[in-house]
This record gives structure tokens, sequence and C-alpha cells, in this order.
């Protein structure tokens, strides 16, 4: 074995992607967590106060699901650590057994608007938690030595915010760098229009859900209509207004949003990452988000993130690839890493 790495998972998309990530270090010993905290967050959490995040029970459940389905070595809490190198799809909580250590983020998606939390945190940092602002801080704890992003677009916002120069990597994102792919799928249904809803409501933020319904229904405008629920919605009030405002809609809570958008015409986001694939694959896309910004972030689309990722890691770790192993050259700092 080439060194002990844990990959601290999440939400599915978090999941998956450190899956994904592992696959590409068959030669390291493996372990995997649920996100996790520590202190008065920890404290919460077994409280049941922090259920619509990350941290919270129905989440961390869905994520063990995966785990324990794939078969995949856990170590909750990294309690069996020290680990040789760490791997996390967030840093707005960093715990204190992570501290210190060789990190590396990875970043999931699409981040939080700008807002309030952000300005807040911006004038009090050393008295308000990153978490107050949500993904919009993703970052900015600069706990890690390495910060691989999705495109050069997301770089360059990233070094707007002040972090390091050397820290970023352009590699792509595992889930959004061959969306191409998604278009091989079994879905039953085409030609429709998506709407893709976000957990908005759950996390504290604003959302106008009725005005968004009655825009979906008339962009739709009498085509076929299919709502994709957020896998951390409240999915009981979600169909109850939906019955209200588009009764002829069919309604879907679990399956691959990403196979639906391949088939759909048109897809309508909030604040989704799910924009993303609908721009990778030349889909009508409207959003929360402007489009010229999605477009600039828009992920590499280079079929190979896991594997670069895997050899970010792999140079922290002072080790190569293995001979049989067909990975990218260790990755110089600031680096753009394309497909090979």
């Amino acid at each position: 074995m080439s060194g002990r790495v844990l990959f601290v998972c999440g939400t599915l998309n978090q999941t998956t992607q450190m899956h994904a990530i592992a696959r590409e270090l068959p030669e390291c010993a493996h372990a995997f967590t649920p996100y996790y905290a520590d202190g008065l967050l920890e404290l919460a959490r077994r409280a049941r106060l922090l259920e619509s995040t990350t941290l919270g029970r129905k989440l961390r459940r869905r994520c063990l699901d995966y785990l324990n389905g794939h078969q995949l070595p856990l170590d909750l809490g990294a309690a069996r650590g020290p680990y040789d190198l760490a791997l996390t799809c967030s840093d707005l909580v960093v715990p204190r057994n992570l501290r210190g250590g060789r990190l590396v983020l990875v970043q999931e998606g699409i981040l939080d608007p700008p807002s309030l939390g952000l300005t807040l945190w911006r004038r009090f940092p050393t008295l308000l938690p990153r978490w107050l602002a949500g993904t919009a801080t993703t970052g900015l704890s600069v706990a890690y030595q390495r910060f691989c992003v999705a495109s050069e677009g997301y770089r360059e916002h990233f070094l707007a915010q002040g972090i390091p120069a050397e820290r970023v990597v352009v590699t792509g994102i595992p889930n959004f760098d061959d969306c191409e792919g998604y278009r091989r799928n079994a879905f039953p249904h085409r030609g429709y229009v998506l709407a893709c809803t976000s957990d908005a409501r759950e996390t504290l933020k604003g959302d106008r859900r009725a005005e968004f319904i009655r825009d979906v229904v008339r962009i739709a405008a009498g085509r076929p209509l299919i709502f994709k629920l957020h896998p951390n919605e409240n999915a009981a009030r979600a169909r109850r207004e939906l019955r209200r405002w588009a009764p002829a809609a069919l309604v879907y809570t679990s399956g691959s949003a990403e196979q639906m958008i391949a088939n759909c015409d048109v897809l309508v986001t909030q604040y989704s990452s799910t924009a993303f694939v609908g721009l990778a694959l030349g889909k009508q896309v409207y959003s929360y988000f402007d489009q010229a910004t999605l477009r600039r972030l828009l992920p590499l689309q280079n079929g190979s993130a896991a594997r670069n990722i895997a050899a970010v890691c792999r140079t922290l770790l002072g080790r190569s690839a293995p001979a049989a192993a067909a990975a990218p050259a260790p990755v110089p700092r600031g680096a753009v890493l394309e497909a090979r």
C-alpha cells in the first residue's frame, strides 16, 4: 500500500465523487466516512438540530447506505486516524482531527450566490462560522494543501476570493466531467420540460416556490412537464404545491436528474448544479444564475477529473502512479489538467 487515505463524503453527489477518486488510487488503503463535525456542532447533530444539512441523519443515512451497498471500508469520524491524506468536498466544517494534516478539497458543484451571511462572515470572520454563508465560502478555510476545481472560470473566481494561487488546481470534477455520458440511459420519457428544484427552504434560504412553479408552467406552454425534486427537500410539501399549481406534471423524488436532463428539451432550475449538465448538453436552460456566468464557470468536459485529482493526491503523498495505471503526470502548481 502507498498510504492511508480518508474520503470524507456527505451528500450522494459528494459520496459518488469521493468513490470515483478512490477507484483511481488503487494502491492506497482507503477509508470512508460521512461528513462529520466535532464540538458544539456534533452536539447539535446528536440533538437533531441539523437535519436540513449534510450533517443531518437523513443525508448521513443515504451516505452510509451507499458506502455499505458498495462494501467500502468505514471509519466514522476518522476514529482510526491519523491518515496520510484526507479528501473532502466541503471545508465549511473542518474537524480538529483533519487540521494540520494533508488535506485535498474537491469542489462539489455550483456555489451558493453571495448573501448577507457572506457579508457578515467577511466582516466578523473570527466570530462567525463559515457555514453561515453556505457554500459561498467554499475554499475560504485555506485548511488544505490543494483545492481541485471544476474549470478555469472557477479558478479565477476562487483567486478573486483571496485563495493562494498555488493551492488551486483545475482538474474538472467527477459527476460533471462527462455529461455526454448521461445520454446513455433508460429513462422512459423524451421531449419534455424538466424542472429541477432546490432545497432552499430546508437550508433556510428564500424560495418563492409558487412563483417558480408558475414560471415553469408558463415556459412549458402546454408541453409535457416533469419536476425532479431535490433529495433534501420536504417531498410531501412539494407534492402538495405541485398538485395545486401544476397538476398535470409528473413528479420524481428519486432517480438520476442528469439522465432526465439528457432526455429533456428544456431545463428549468433554481440554484442547482444541474444547470451545468443542461448547458454541457446544449439544452435550453433557465436558471436563477446568470447564463454568461454559468458558461464561464462550466466544468471541464475532460472525462478524467477523478484521475486528475488522484494525480494531485499522489503528488502530495510523494508517490508515483502504479506502472499499470493510466494516470496523468504529476500536476504543476496552478496547472490546468486536460484529458489524456
